[in-house]
């Protein structure tokens, strides 16, 4: 059998691993043993956080609904339970989307759910 040279394989490697690590300061960006522990952590938290922005971003969407129901003198709950009590399917990204960019749509909502409550 053939002997086979894995200069090339390694060295992809080990670019791979210093490209990610570009802009890291001093031998982070640059030596490959603290470059490798360094972009290791930094994927681990990329993941976690991946996760971690859907709740972020869920629970600034619910403070927004409820800050704006609370002008039509309703509560976030009872906001909630009134559109879904009317059939309104609305998730609450859009909620929070019209509560900032159409008042008037929102308050139009806030009857519904006045109502059907």
């Amino acid at each position: 059998m053939p002997r086979v040279k894995k200069a090339v394989k390694s060295r992809q490697r080990r670019k791979k691993v210093l490209d990610m690590a570009k802009g890291y300061r001093g031998g982070r960006g640059t030596l490959l043993r603290s470059a490798k522990e360094t972009v290791d952590r930094a994927l681990k938290f990329a993941y976690r956080d991946r996760k971690a922005k859907k709740r972020s971003f869920r629970s600034l969407w619910i403070m927004r609904i409820n800050a704006a129901a609370r002008q039509h003198d309703l509560s976030y709950s009872r906001f909630m339970n009134g559109l879904r009590k009317a059939n309104v399917l609305l998730d609450r990204k859009v909620l929070a989307g019209l509560a900032v960019s159409d008042p008037e749509a929102f308050a139009r909502l806030a009857h519904i759910a006045k109502e059907a409550a």
